[in-house]
């Protein structure tokens, strides 16, 4: 069994959205992903998906994708990001397919690892926080404290977590993120969000302070799944 990790599919097939305006990489996106995904993915293998999913609002236009992600190879765990206002519940979407799971404070279990994970936020002092933002970043704090805490509880003591949001600013300063994943002893962090090469750019990636972070945007790994060693 091998583990991967990819965000932001931006599906649409309720009501088709183009995303060729972000880049003529993104024309017919989701073909792009269903072929490299099924090409590199076996059934054996687990896909990490951190967010930012679907572009669908509620649970009827959702089902068009559902099926979409039914066709790809493996069992599929997900975290929401900021696009995907069709989330409901977890108790509810973990009830729609027995390949697919949905986490939201509470954890999957994967051999000796447990995935745990939130959306996350923008963190303080990047350029697009606002003080506003402060409220929704200390909740998803606590979501992902949650998250983590019930898979302690459960006995687990490997984590990796997923986040859709960098768990840092754009300048890649230590966030309350970061001490919640050291605080766990988390090696591996998978997050999405940041689109083009300029934000890529932004992004914190590789070996800090003994975690691994990887940034799995769609776009930055071409639309291919990406194999992450937790070892």
């Amino acid at each position: 069994m091998s583990i991967y990790a990819i965000a932001d599919l931006h599906l649409s097939l309720y009501k088709h959205k183009p995303m060729d305006i972000f880049g003529d990489n993104w024309k017919d996106h989701h073909l792009k992903i269903q072929q490299n995904w099924n090409s590199t993915v076996t059934d054996n293998d687990t896909v990490l998906v951190a967010g930012d999913i679907s572009w669908a609002m509620n649970m009827t236009e959702f089902a068009p994708d559902l099926e979409f992600l039914r066709t790809l190879n493996g069992k599929k765990v997900f975290t929401s990001g900021n696009h995907d206002y069709w989330w409901a519940s977890v108790q509810t979407l973990n009830s729609l397919d027995e390949n697919m799971y949905f986490i939201r404070t509470n954890y999957y279990p994967l051999g000796d690892f447990a995935v745990c994970g939130t959306r996350g936020w923008v963190c303080p002092n990047d350029t697009m926080y606002e003080p506003r933002d402060e409220k929704i970043f200390r909740r998803e704090c606590i979501r992902l404290e949650m998250s983590l805490q019930a898979a302690q509880k459960a006995g687990y003591d490997k984590f990796i977590v997923m986040l859709h949001y960098p768990p840092a600013n754009d300048k890649c300063e230590h966030s309350a993120f970061m001490d919640i994943i050291e605080k766990y002893g988390v090696k591996t962090v998978v997050y999405g969000h940041l689109h083009a090469p300029a934000a890529h750019a932004t992004g914190i990636s590789g070996n800090v302070n003994g975690t691994n972070y990887y940034l799995t945007a769609s776009d930055y790994l071409d639309f291919r799944p990406l194999q992450i060693n937790i070892y």
